[in-house]
């Protein structure tokens, strides 16, 4: 049986709320993983929204540590604008132990979002 459960581990960037602001998600550790995607997943936008999302990656949990990750270093690509109701997957290519999503408002009033990291080719298995 194939099993996807105990090989990734899955922890929240930004919780699911509506945004009204620049959101800037947790730095999480890619310690003992070889590979990692970022999730974006919107709902409904609010007053012509303009919003965008970002991968940041550090060596650091030090927030003004914190670069944008170069478009050499991730696995497609995020949208020039987020759409309602849209999930949006880029993969990070990249070497730095942290990682966090950044979604920033450009325009308008709100919008539903989270994202989530899926980190994957666990060093130990099964993943707590």
């Amino acid at each position: 049986m194939r099993d996807l459960k105990n090989n990734l581990g899955v922890v929240k960037s930004i919780t699911p709320a509506v945004l009204a602001a620049t959101t800037i998600g947790d730095a999480l550790d890619l310690l003992g993983f070889n590979s990692a995607v970022l999730v974006v997943s919107t709902g409904a936008i609010t007053g012509a929204g303009d919003f965008t999302a970002k991968l940041q990656e550090s060596d650091t949990t030090t927030s003004g540590d914190f670069t944008d990750v170069a478009a050499a270093n991730l696995h497609g690509s995020f949208p020039t604008s987020l759409a309602a109701d849209s999930l949006v997957s880029v993969g990070y290519a990249g070497f730095k132990r942290y990682v966090r999503a950044v979604i920033t408002k450009n325009a308008g009033t709100s919008i539903a979002a989270s994202a989530v990291l899926a980190k994957g080719d666990a060093v130990v298995l099964p993943v707590a």
